[in-house]
């Protein structure tokens, strides 16, 4: 599985939000300048994520967009389905590729075990702990020179 540009740059604008959570709502052009993301595509990610009830937009003058619950409280899974939609490996049975026969199929309970434990990872980890992973990262960055 491969994530769509969608949802990397919905990941990346959620990130934003989860560090300035409890200072305010922040405009979407300057999350986009912040991520370097082109601004014009902010708002499409922002409708989803609206949806979903994981933002909510504040209007006026000192408005914007803010998480509608702390960080913690928003598992990537729940994040990356708003923008994606469910998260498989696989559409078996019934999908292109399948071998028409689900019953007999090993190939189908690979994906589904992969699946599952692909939701599980994404279920456990929260925008909280993807900051707080972000921050000791910035803390201690690694050096990395080559010749």
């Amino acid at each position: 599985m491969k994530f769509s540009t969608r949802a990397i740059y919905g990941m990346r604008a959620m990130l934003t939000l989860a560090r300035e959570h409890g200072r305010g709502s922040m405009f979407l052009k300057d999350i986009a300048e912040r991520e370097n993301l082109p601004g014009t595509y902010m708002e499409q990610l922002m409708v989803p994520l609206r949806k979903a009830g994981l933002v909510q937009a504040v209007r006026g003058a000192k408005g914007g967009y803010t998480l509608a619950r702390h960080p913690s409280e928003i598992p990537v899974k729940v994040l990356l389905e708003a923008l994606e939609g469910p998260l498989t490996l696989s559409d078996c049975p019934g999908g292109s590729g399948c071998c028409g026969h689900p019953e007999t199929c090993v190939l189908k309970e690979l994906w589904q075990e992969a699946s599952t434990a692909m939701n599980q990872v994404f279920l456990e980890t929260s925008l909280a702990t993807l900051l707080e992973r972000q921050r000791a990262k910035e803390q201690n960055p690694i050096l990395n020179y080559s010749i």
